[in-house]
């Protein structure tokens, strides 16, 4: 057996057993038990040179990284959740942190990840490590990294229309959304790196706007930067009837657009080798500015796992990637695995394209294809197939106009990125620039936007 199985086989494990520790209760002393038996068996009957030993020894070493998984969930349900104690309670609480992401701005109000690091109630104070949302109005406005002490009444966590806060913040606690909390700014950081990539971003935006008339120029930035605030909710309604929403959040096919332009452009400036860690840095500056989502992050670790298989001269394996890019996602956050929809339609849709795309192609190799409508059927119906049981359960419905509409847009969505990226380039230098370039963006999404209403 190749290393590189060996290895997928041990992280498939260490994934099961989080998924098992995720649905059932498992004590720690049966897992104690189990390692201590498991290296016991190891010492007791591993011989070198003996193909029989050589699959104990695997088969005692998959055991070991599935109690691992069940170990790294329990780690994360008994870590510390001190605020919990005041959710849906009528005790005010002092919280002193920072924000911890990039501040969500609405139409009348903006939300916060903040990053508690002490509370102080009733006279008492504690340091903590756990996330809030915090919803406050929509002056004076946040950033990523400024230090806050804010007062005001816990209460568990919502899910919202545009986004599961429940999942995200893994549980932990939030302000109550009624009440909006004072907020007092400690100190504002001066610089930081994430701090730097949000600002670049919001500048983008803002030439983006200025460039291109609404709501096109929300969905512009919804397709390349992954933003949704400014675009109309009876808009965003017809995307979620037509199973195209995922349009209008980065997902692994916008970063792998990304991904072909950077290295495009690159190769036009410089040698293979700087354009190598150029892309890398690229692709992780870009995951982390469009908020690195469970399928951006999914897709960024592909994509630099794919670069790093070209720059090496060796065989790239998907299978592997996706497997990988998984554990290290689900090591870091066991919770991502049962709670996180996201993560699971990301991962759902990219083995969908592994392993049913393949099986449909064979099936209507004789069907004629016209221009590219025929692998676009394909790849929408593999990806479908496959979230289709997620979606069922959690959302209740399936919209079957998602696969003709998804064929007609998704071959102008390169196009689209493409042409917004430089309406906004452009719209930087010089603002009747950006307009001209601009025009040509507008075009391509309000035809994507016809469709979708068309459909809906």
């Amino acid at each position: 057996m190749s290393s590189s199985r060996i290895f997928l086989f041990l992280l498939l494990a260490f994934i099961i057993g989080v998924a098992s520790g995720s649905f059932f209760d498992v004590s720690e002393r049966f897992v104690l038990t189990a390692v201590i038996f498991v290296l016991i068996l190891l010492a007791v009957f591993y011989r070198r040179g003996s193909k029989k030993n050589f699959r104990i020894t695997f088969a005692v070493f998959l055991f070991i990284a599935f109690i691992f998984g069940i170990m790294r969930f329990d780690a994360s349900e008994s870590s510390t959740k001190a605020l919990t104690t005041f959710n849906d309670s009528d005790i005010e609480v002092v919280l002193s942190g920072q924000v911890a992401d990039e501040p969500q701005r609405l139409s009348d109000k903006q939300r916060l990840v903040f990053q508690a690091k002490e509370i102080a109630a009733s006279g008492y104070s504690l340091n903590v490590n756990e996330k809030v949302l915090i919803t406050t109005n929509l002056y004076p406005e946040y950033e990523y990294g400024d230090l806050l002490s804010v007062r005001g009444k816990l209460q568990s966590p919502k899910s919202f229309d545009d986004f599961d806060y429940a999942a995200y913040l893994a549980k932990d606690s939030i302000f109550s959304l009624s009440y909006y909390p004072k907020i007092e700014k400690t100190r504002e950081v001066s610089f930081s790196f994430f701090r730097g990539i949000f600002k670049a971003k919001r500048v983008f935006e803002d030439s983006v706007s200025r460039s291109i008339a609404e709501p096109n120029a929300s969905f512009i930035n919804g397709i390349l930067l992954g933003s949704r605030e400014g675009i109309p909710q009876s808009l965003k309604e017809d995307f979620n009837e037509t199973g195209t929403t995922h349009l209008l959040a980065i997902s692994g096919y916008n970063i792998t657009v990304v991904a072909l332009y950077i290295s495009i452009l690159l190769t036009l400036f410089m040698r293979r080798q700087k354009a190598f860690w150029f892309a890398v840095f690229g692709i992780i500056v870009f995951t982390i500015l469009t908020g690195a989502s469970a399928s951006v992050v999914r897709a960024g670790v592909m994509g630099i796992l794919v670069l790093i298989a070209r720059q090496s001269g060796r065989f790239y394996n998907p299978a592997n990637s996706i497997v990988f890019a998984g554990a290290a996602m689900i090591a870091l956050n066991p919770k991502v695995l049962r709670f996180d929809v996201g993560f699971q339609l990301s991962f759902l849709a990219t083995l969908g394209l592994l392993y049913l795309y393949p099986f449909i192609q064979k099936k209507m190799e004789k069907v004629p294809g016209l221009l590219t409508l025929k692998d676009n059927f394909i790849a929408t119906v593999s990806a479908q197939l496959a979230v289709l049981p997620v979606i069922l359960y959690n959302f209740g419905s399936f919209s079957p106009v998602s696969i003709p509409a998804n064929i007609l847009i998704l071959p102008v969505i390169p196009l689209a990125m493409l042409l917004g990226f430089l309406s906004g380039v452009s719209g930087l230098i010089w603002s009747g620039l950006g307009q001209m370039v601009g025009l040509g963006a507008w075009l391509v999404s309000e035809y994507v936007i016809s469709v979708v209403k068309i459909f809906s």
